[in-house]
This record gives C-alpha cells, structure tokens and sequence, in this order.
C-alpha cells in the first residue's frame, strides 16, 4: 500500500512515497521567509500551496496510486483566516520575535500558564502572536474567524474541513496539556475566540477525504483519505522510533530538538522544557527547543558564498588552537535560555583567524548549545545506548563527532531518519489504514554509524562559551 507524507518545513515542503518502510519517491518545494523588520519571520500561505504542488509533482507518475495522506509541519506559525477561509495576512512564524512583551502579558493573566500549556510564554509560540495582532493590527485580528497552525492549512485547502491534531495543538499555549484539550481561559487570555479553534484528533485520525479538483491539480486519487499528522517535532520523532516511553532522540535541522518520550505528562517550566503532547494517544514528550539549529552553519555557509558541505570540508582543516568562539543565537533563543533578545556574534577573533578557524567555531558552538539542551533536563537524563540524530545537520561527520564530544555521550546517524518528519507523517497514514498498529511506530531505529566522544580540549570550551553567553544575555 502507498503511502504519502508532506512535511511543511520552513525552508521546503517535503514529499515522501512510502511503501511498507521504505521511501520510494522524493520531492521538495523550496520556500524563502520573509523578514519585513527586525525580529520579525513570516510566510505566505499561498507560497506553501506552490510549494506543495511542487514537491509532489517531483514524486512522479506513482502518485496517483497513493491510499492516504498524513501531514506534518512547522509548528506555532500563526495562520489567521477570515469567514471565506482566506488569511487575514502573512503567516507569523515560530522564530519571530515580535511578541515578547506579550508573553509578559500571559504570565501575568494567567500565573500558572506553564503548568498548564507544558512551557512558558516565548514569542515563538501561537498564543502572544494574537496578542501582539489585536495591538498592533486591529483591523486585521477583527476579521478573524478562525486560526490553525500552517499543516493544517494545507489540510484545510486539500479536503475542506478543518482540524489539528495533539502535539501541533500542544505548541500554541492554547492546550491543556493534561487533559490534551482547548484551554479556554488560555485562549481568552491571548485575544482569541475558543470558537475559532479547530477540533483535535490523533495523528493517525482522518480529516476528511482530497476534494475532487485538488487532486486531479496535484495528480492524486479523488477521495482518498487524509490523516491529522503532527507537529514536525512529534512526526520527527515517529521517523526514528521513538513511540514508546523512554526513547529519546536529536534533530538538526533549522531548529534544533532534544526530544524524550514520556507516558505520562511532566512539566519543567522554569527550565524551558518543552512538556507537550505527542501526537499519539496516551503519549507525551518533553523537549528543549532550540531556534538556531543547524541554521548557523547555513548561514555562515552563505556569508562565505559557499556550500554547506564546501564550508564543513574547511571546518576539518581549521588549526584547534586558533579557534575563536562562536554565539550561534541568530533569531534569539528559547531552550534553555527564553532569552529572545541575545544575538549571535563570533569573539576571540584575530590576525590568524581564518575561514576554517570560523567554520569550525560555528559547528563547536552548535554542540555547545545541545549540551546546554541536555544538562536541562537535569540529572536523571541518561539515554540507553547511542541517541539517534537526523536533520541536514546529521549528514556530516565532523558535526556528529563534535556533538558526542561535547555530549560526552555516543549519537548515531540514523537510516531510519532519511525522510524525517515526512516520513514520519506517512506512517501515520499507514495507521490510520489499518497497514500498521500502533506499537509498529515503536520501532529501534537502523544506525548508520555511530560517533564516540573523543575530544577533551571541548569541555573547558564549553565553560567559555557559557561565560561568553553569560556575560551577554539579553542582548547589548
């Protein structure tokens, strides 16, 4: 049975076939975000539609043999839609900054607020966003009539019904974690109707079924059915196994997750620990959430008009000796710091310094904010065996190498995590059909090859970046 998944990413949808376990066909829809002022991170809706089209052009003429659809995506974006279903404007994204005198605001309504929605209010998340709009885009937030987060407005355009399931609903601060729920006090508290959220499902429960013009525009059988999915955190998760208490695993992509499964609901508020619902019934994980990522080395890649891959190979030669530190906090950060106003910046630089030396800091400095990550969640974290790690930033060894360094703990990449959160998605799909159970998603992951720590000279390192950090938070 064919299966497809779509992961609505930040910088691409993602299209992935899948048969029994294994990826048949690829296809990817670039996207570019938008950055009208300082801080702030938005998408059209419209440009995820093309961008969707495009990924699943790319799958081929095996398409239109394809039983189900589950979905996955970027989390807490912001979409506001008016009575015809169109946006009232631009997606607000999850590493937009604009709203972090709002979050002030939440804490203040609502004291207990990270107890009940699994995390503090940060400026990433849904709920400060329609504060931030009733203040400064009045006539916009008065056209609303509904608000979903951007999978499922792809759900949405694809059947015609609305919908989200637990773990995309658990990042807006609108869900009771607990009882995995609309919190109605939390809704009224950010300017926003209960009305206007969409019903809750499990990943695995349908939607409805692909309109008629939708598929024959996208290739696709008419009326098959299409399955809830999940937040790209959760379906991430699936990709690797990790559906069964205690699993535990790392994604590098433009953010950044240390996710491990719970069976039960754990908050840790004051860490920035992320305790929310998975995308499965009876099922919880807890995260620290970076904004950075892998983007740095992205970014940095492209200051120096290169590719990544070119920038790395330049990492590996650099001199260790002469490696300057590096903030890598490009839009902020949220776990563990809530600090959305640090910024990144490169210290310790001189007449030596070279490309490599920078690169090389680039690629320490995401290790070091993984070990931040890690020593959040305190003492009783201890992982069984190597932890699997997908993302782009999985690809490469001196990345992988650095991160069990600097973890003191061996990681693993991952075959399983090829597809990521799409592929993640698409077993979900194959639940919801009845192919697969359940517990199958539990599954231990294939690793491709497995990293040891090796390198003693990063620990003191890491003391320096955290002195560096320290000496820096909240910004100049």
């Amino acid at each position: 049975m064919l299966v497809l998944g779509i992961d609505l990413g930040t910088s691409a949808v993602k299209a992935v076939l899948v048969e029994g376990e294994a990826i048949v066909a690829e296809g990817l829809g670039p996207l570019s975000v938008s950055s009208p002022r300082p801080g702030w991170s938005e998408q059209a809706p419209a440009d995820w539609l093309e961008a969707m089209r495009r990924a699943v052009a790319a799958l081929g003429p095996r398409r239109a043999d394809v039983a189900g659809i589950s979905l996955s995506g970027q989390m807490h974006g912001a979409v506001m839609l008016d009575a015809q279903n169109a946006p009232v404007r631009d997606c607000i994204l999850w590493n937009d900054s604009r709203a972090a005198a709002h979050c002030e605001v939440l804490e203040d309504r609502i004291p207990d607020i990270g107890m009940r929605a699994g995390v503090r209010p940060l400026p990433g998340f849904t709920a400060p966003k329609l504060l931030w709009l009733a203040e400064a885009e009045p006539e916009a937030h008065g056209r609303i009539a509904s608000v979903m987060l951007p999978k499922d407005y792809l759900a949405l355009w694809l059947t015609g019904e609305a919908g989200s399931d637990m773990s995309d609903a658990a990042g807006t601060l609108w869900l009771d974690q607990a009882s995995r729920a609309w919190d109605p006090a939390l809704a009224e508290a950010s300017a926003t109707d209960p009305a206007w959220l969409p019903p809750l499902r499990d990943g695995f429960a349908e939607v409805g079924k692909i309109r008629a013009e939708r598929a024959r525009e996208l290739g696709l059988p008419t009326g098959i059915p299409l399955f809830a999915g999940g937040g790209d955190a959760a379906t991430g998760a699936l990709s690797v196994g990790a559906a069964r208490p205690g699993a535990c695993f790392i994604s590098l992509g433009t953010s950044g997750q240390l996710l491990v499964v719970d069976a039960a609901y754990a908050p840790n508020p004051d860490e920035f620990v992320h305790a929310f619902a998975h995308t499965l019934p009876g099922l919880w994980y807890r995260m620290a959430a970076m904004l950075n990522g892998a983007r740095p080395m992205a970014w940095f890649a492209g200051v120096l008009g290169m590719e990544v891959e070119t920038m790395l190979a330049e990492a590996a030669r650099a001199d260790t000796s002469r490696v300057p530190l590096f903030l890598p906090y490009l839009t902020g950060e949220r776990s563990p710091h809530g600090d959305p106003a640090i910024r990144a910046g490169f210290y310790g630089l001189e007449d030596a310094t070279g490309r490599p030396e920078m690169a090389r800091a680039v690629v320490e400095a995401m290790a070091f904010m993984m070990r931040d990550a890690r020593d959040s969640f305190g003492a009783g974290f201890a992982p069984d065996g190597p932890i699997p790690v997908l993302g782009g930033g999985a690809q490469s060894d001196l990345v992988l190498g650095t991160l069990a360094s600097v973890l003191g703990h061996p990681v693993a990449r991952a075959e399983a995590g090829r597809g990521g959160p799409a592929y993640g998605a698409a077993r979900l799909a194959q639940v919801g059909l009845g192919e697969i159970s359940q517990s199958d998603l539990a599954f231990t992951p294939k690793l491709k090859k497995v990293f040891e720590p090796e390198t003693p000279r990063l620990e003191p390192r890491l003391a320096q970046f955290r002195e560096l950090y320290s000496r820096l938070r909240g910004g100049l």
